[in-house]
Formats: structure tokens, C-alpha cells, sequence
């Protein structure tokens, strides 16, 4: 990519420096997605985080085409929740908490079925995958250090949920300073009022945590940007 192509987004266009972009996908498990799930345990609608597969998967096809570097994130825990903070594991009232046994294994739980990332969006050979015991992507984690070693400067960000473990880690990544863009249709939320303003939190004062755009448009850049050079 040239350092003219750009997405039309809001508040103001948004760079895409060649060599510095890097796609983020947050924690698109089943335990999150699928029917039966923690999600659905808390009381949940699943099909609202499931509408975002498609249009995800058309964002991470483009984005390994223009070899952008793409990293993956699961939240979850050691087996025996040591890195769990009693708060987290008290928090809310759900029918099952995290560790129980699940229909897709221990809830939230690393190695178990339910943990991982859902086929439509498996992570190929190579692409890193971050596993965190937070809501946020660079607690307790090395993706600082290997954003840093790729040399990232801006982050096309997507996955869910939009006001949790996205928020969260637009947030750490705006106090860091990198550039974040929000993919609107790309996150997901239980909560269609949540998801709004949670986009809105992002963008306003100026873009205050950062930008936002639809996939279409970032879709248009990437087939804008020259394709990468034959090895």
C-alpha cells in the first residue's frame, strides 16, 4: 500500500501505511458464538454475533491478500484458573461460569473446543494467535511486542464484543499510540444500543479513540492499494 491510499471513514479519512497495517480479530470463539455457548449461558441472543462472520470473512480474505499482517485473539484461562481474578469469575449471574463444564468443553478454558476460534475465520498456518486472560488484547500479553516487531502502526480492529473486549483494547491500543480503525460491521455486540454507542464512543471529539468505517470501504482501499510484489 502507498501512503495515499486511505479509508473513507469517520471522523476523517484513515491511512493505511504500506507495511504498517495489521488486521485484529477479537475473540470470535464458540464459547462466545455458537448456541449453548457462555454467551448464551448469560442470557444472551448468539445470532447477533454470528451476523458478522460473513462480512469478517470477506474483510480477513482481503486483508491476507494484501499480506497484511492479521493476529487473532481467544480470551480464556490456564485449566486451573489461576490466572482468572476471583472478581472475574464471581462477576454477574450466569448459568454457568467460567471453568464449568460446557457443551463445547470447560467454559473459557484453553485447549477446550469451545475456547477456539470459529471454522469460518480459523486462523491459517503463521498468523498469530494471542491468548488473554483480560478483556483487553495487551494485558498480560505480548501483542505490544509483536505488533512492534512488525513494525504496526495501525490497527484495523474487529471482532466482539464492541463495548467489552473491543472497547477495551481500542482503548490500550490509543494509550500505546497506535492508530485504530473500528470496523463497523466487522464487531459485534449482544446489545444493538450497546454496539451503536460504543461506535459513536470511538469516533467522537474528533476520534477520540479513533476512526470508524464500514468493511465496504476498507475493502475499497485494500483493492485500491497495488498488489504485493511476486517473491
Amino acid at each position: 500500500m502507498s501512503p495515499s491510499v486511505t479509508v473513507a471513514a469517520d471522523p476523517g479519512p484513515f491511512p493505511l501505511p504500506e507495511a504498517r497495517v495489521a488486521l485484529l480479530v477479537i475473540d470470535m470463539q464458540r464459547d462466545f458464538l455458537l448456541p449453548g455457548g457462555f454467551g448464551e449461558s448469560l442470557g444472551n441472543d448468539v445470532t447477533r454475533l454470528q451476523r458478522i462472520v460473513a462480512p469478517l470473512a470477506r474483510l480477513l480474505g482481503a486483508a491476507r491478500a494484501a499480506e497484511l499482517l492479521v493476529v487473532h485473539t481467544r480470551e480464556g484461562h490456564l485449566p486451573d484458573l489461576s490466572d482468572c481474578p476471583p472478581a472475574k469469575l464471581r462477576r454477574g449471574n450466569p448459568s454457568q461460569r467460567i471453568g464449568d463444564p460446557g457443551p463445547y468443553g470447560r467454559i473459557l478454558v484453553r485447549g477446550e473446543f469451545g475456547h477456539d476460534i470459529v471454522d469460518e475465520l480459523a486462523p491459517l498456518p503463521g498468523e498469530p494467535v494471542i491468548d488473554k486472560p483480560g478483556k483487553g488484547a495487551f494485558h498480560a500479553t505480548g501483542l505490544a511486542e509483536l505488533l512492534d516487531g512488525h513494525g504496526i502502526t495501525h490497527l484495523l480492529v474487529t471482532g466482539v464484543t464492541t463495548e467489552v473486549c473491543v472497547h477495551t483494547t481500542v482503548r490500550e491500543a490509543n494509550d500505546r499510540g497506535y492508530e485504530c480503525l473500528v470496523v463497523a460491521d466487522c464487531v459485534g455486540s449482544y446489545f444493538p444500543e450497546f454496539h451503536r454507542v460504543g461506535l459513536q464512543m470511538v469516533s467522537a471529539q474528533g476520534g477520540i479513540f479513533g476512526w470508524v468505517a464500514d468493511s465496504t470501504a476498507v475493502l475499497s482501499a485494500l483493492l485500491a492499494s497495488p498488489a504485493p510484489s511476486p517473491v
